[in-house]
């Protein structure tokens, strides 16, 4: 008997069939079909969006940007040091 691996779905696709759950325009037993999904699998996704919903529209920051925003003011304080070596090494050569 072969183990059957479990599918993993991105951020986009998720997102992709919670926008069209939200839509109303079809049932989610037929959005499941669409997506060979299982119709509660549809149903857990919208219900953590619509929970999550509210971040999206404060004015906090999200721990990746807060990351992101750390990593380039490290990449930038390591530019400003390679310049001052830089500039004191011509100086030296000259």
């Amino acid at each position: 008997m072969t183990k059957k691996s479990r599918r993993k779905f991105s951020a986009e696709f998720k997102s992709k069939v919670v926008l069209e759950a939200l839509k109303d325009r079809i049932t989610i037993e037929e959005l499941a079909r669409k997506h060979e999904l299982h119709p509660t699998q549809i149903n857990t996704w919208k219900r953590e969006a619509i929970a999550n919903m509210p971040s999206v529209f404060s004015g906090d920051k999200s721990e990746g940007q807060v990351d992101i925003e750390q990593q380039t003011e490290k990449l930038y304080a390591q530019i400003g040091q390679l310049k001052v070596e830089n500039d004191f090494l011509k100086k030296k050569l000259f």
